[in-house]
């Protein structure tokens, strides 16, 4: 296989900061999450995450702790999803937005389960290149989010779980609401697992993702305003950063913080996972 030069901009480059931040920390001594097919699909593309970001101090800080939070979330919603699937063999999955995550090989769901990775037509294409194939269970779909009619080949009579991880946030209400909508509507039955930042991330923070120019859009500070979106959601549970999986491996200075992040009001909703369930 080819390096292919990667030409992604904002929204699709913030997918190769997290695929490069699960390599990176794949291959320490002692992995909060153990992902070769990132480390494997890194090495055929040609793209320097310390040159995305600004500055000496940027990249220096990055380095540490940016693998450690990527591999942090990411095995928080493996975590979170292989619990459903045990519960629910025959869930169809919908991994929206799934970018270069290599979930589906992470979690190896039994052939009961039938997996949707789904994302634009050239991030998908890029995936067909980079990632082996599976069996007829998976299934990959290259269609924007804004185009819902994706949904209509994927099965409606069995449990769905929706992830999204890294992806609410560029999208606006409208299309949030409208995604939520279809999802709850397909199923019978089912649970979505999402992260978010609150309105106060979405206004100051959320203009220039890691130097892309990505722009978050939609926040939530309430995970109960949901309701606002899709009155079918309940709330299952809302993880804070210091409930996810290997807190306990963040720098002791940055777990300090997260601690005190906790208990202001404004701050303590910066990031969370979401569970809900319909």
């Amino acid at each position: 296989m080819k390096t292919n030069k990667i030409q992604f901009t904002k929204e699709k480059e913030t997918m190769l900061m997290t695929l490069s931040g699960r390599a990176i920390q794949s291959q320490w001594k002692n992995p909060i999450l153990q992902d070769p097919w990132a480390e494997e699909a890194m090495r055929h593309i040609d793209y320097d995450l310390s040159k995305q970001l600004t500055g000496v101090a940027s990249w220096s800080v990055w380095k540490d702790i940016g693998p450690t939070i990527i591999a942090t979330r990411a095995a928080t919603f493996d975590m979170l999803t292989n619990r459903f699937l045990v519960d629910h063999p025959d869930t169809v999955v919908l991994q929206v937005g799934c970018g270069m995550d290599s979930r589906v090989f992470r979690v190896n769901p039994p052939a009961s389960v039938e997996w949707f990775d789904v994302d634009y037509p050239d991030v998908i294409e890029l995936r067909r290149q980079l990632f082996p194939e599976r069996d007829a269970a998976y299934h990959l779909i290259g269609a924007p989010l804004s185009d819902l009619h994706w949904l209509d080949d994927v099965p409606r009579d069995r449990p769905g779980l929706l992830i999204a991880e890294g992806v609410l946030h560029y999208l606006s209400e409208t299309e949030v609401k409208a995604l939520l909508n279809a999802v709850v509507a397909h199923f019978p039955t089912g649970q979505m697992i999402f992260d978010i930042c609150n309105s106060f991330i979405v206004k100051r923070a959320g203009s220039n993702v890691g130097g892309t120019g990505a722009t978050y859009k939609w926040g939530l500070d309430d995970p109960k305003d949901i309701k606002q979106l899709e009155p079918k959601l309940e709330l299952v549970k809302e993880y804070r950063p210091s409930e996810q999986v290997a807190f306990s491996r963040f720098p002791l200075w940055w777990r300090a913080l997260y601690r005190l992040q906790e208990l202001n009001p404004t701050l303590r909703r910066m990031e969370r996972i979401l569970v809900y369930r319909y």
